[in-house]
């Protein structure tokens, strides 16, 4: 009988689940650095808009 190619108690649905779960909290990890940017100076953060300043 031929080996099979790969071994057995590798789980390719446990290791995309894994992987989704990581890529989750990167993006959660991004998002709460841009939201506190925001909150820390909420006018610099907004100046990329297209409205004409007050100043």
């Amino acid at each position: 009988m031929e080996e099979p190619s790969q071994p057995s108690n590798i789980d390719v649905d446990k290791g995309f689940a894994i992987a989704f779960v990581v890529l989750l909290f990167l993006f959660l990890i991004v998002m709460i650095f841009r939201c506190a940017k925001l909150v820390k100076n909420p006018y610099k953060a907004s100046s990329t808009t297209t409205e004409p300043s007050l100043s």
